[in-house]
């Protein structure tokens, strides 16, 4: 029986331990093929004229490919929609896990997480049907289809994942901690604010990174909703075009190996550097808050 034991256990290490080389070398040979694809790029113009051109016309003569543009429409659409989501998320967060009842609680938050796996062509398809018209009318703007819709939709798409994370983060805080700032005569507002939020500060700010990494990669919903003008944005109701909808739009139509085909993988490179510097951030920000909240607690 111990023999049978100890088989079933390496035989389990052994599966796992596959499991997991198998999952990093996709990630390293997808990686490893999108710089082999995208540095060509750069034996025809330098970094800085690729990363800080202000314009991208990859099929006139001679074509530009500066997407510095293109940067500021991801940045400027992934800020607006954090001013927008952040808030959102994580107060909706507090009040599910220290204000709302349990009956409240069991309803509202599998709805939270079924909108997290709403698709996004859905997302976007109710960004270009309803809320375009809606802005375009209110506002009196030339399109409906700008920046503040992108914001709005990516904002929709981050609150769940936002509100989920930092609700199991705040959930997950002792209770005892919370009894004895109740105990010490805290109201239960000093009890969220000064005890319940710091102790959860690590996984409420790995929820929000999270979410943004999420929208600044975000295809679909730009790509419908953001108006898909490469130039840079004068307001928040100017249309945008952000890395990933140039590399959708484009892609079908760039020639195989060529330049534009080139600098399309070169786009790829950059999104993949934003994304991984989020990530970087998410975990350096979540074990210094939790040594930070461990300190302090």
């Amino acid at each position: 029986m111990i023999f049978s034991q100890k088989y079933k256990d390496r035989w389990m290490k052994y599966f796992f331990l596959t499991v997991a080389t198998a999952s990093v070398s996709i990630l390293v040979m997808i990686t490893l093929f999108l710089f082999m694809e995208g540095i060509p790029i750069f034996q025809k113009l330098s970094v800085m004229d690729f990363l800080f051109g202000e314009y991208w016309y990859p099929t006139a003569e001679p074509p530009d490919f500066g997407i510095f543009p293109l940067i500021a429409g991801s940045l400027a659409v992934t800020f607006l929609s954090a001013m927008i989501s952040i808030p959102l998320g994580v107060l909706t967060a507090i009040y599910l896990a220290e204000i709302a009842s349990y009956q409240f609680r069991e309803i509202v938050k599998p709805v939270v997480e079924l909108l997290a796996s709403l698709p996004s062509v859905v997302i976007g398809f109710f960004g270009m049907v309803i809320v375009a018209p809606f802005l375009q009318e209110v506002f009196d703007v030339a399109t409906g289809l700008n920046l503040f819709n992108a914001a709005l939709m990516l904002a929709f798409m981050s609150v769940p994942t936002i509100c989920s994370i930092s609700e199991d983060a705040i959930y997950s805080v002792p209770v005892s901690l919370k009894e004895a700032s109740l105990a010490l005569g805290a109201t239960s507002l000093d009890t969220i604010v000064r005890v319940t939020i710091p102790a959860s500060i690590s996984g409420i700010s790995t929820a929000v990174i999270l979410g943004m990494s999420r929208a600044i990669g975000e295809t679909m919903v730009v790509l419908m909703v953001a108006g898909g003008a490469a130039m840079m944005p004068g307001s928040i109701f100017d249309p945008v075009r952000p890395l990933p909808a140039s590399i959708a739009a484009e892609m079908a139509e760039a020639p195989y190996r060529g330049d534009h085909y080139y600098a399309l993988f070169a786009i790829g490179i950059v999104l993949f550097a934003f994304t991984f510097m989020f990530n970087i951030v998410a975990d350096y920000v979540s074990n210094r808050y939790r040594q930070v909240g461990e300190a302090t607690l």
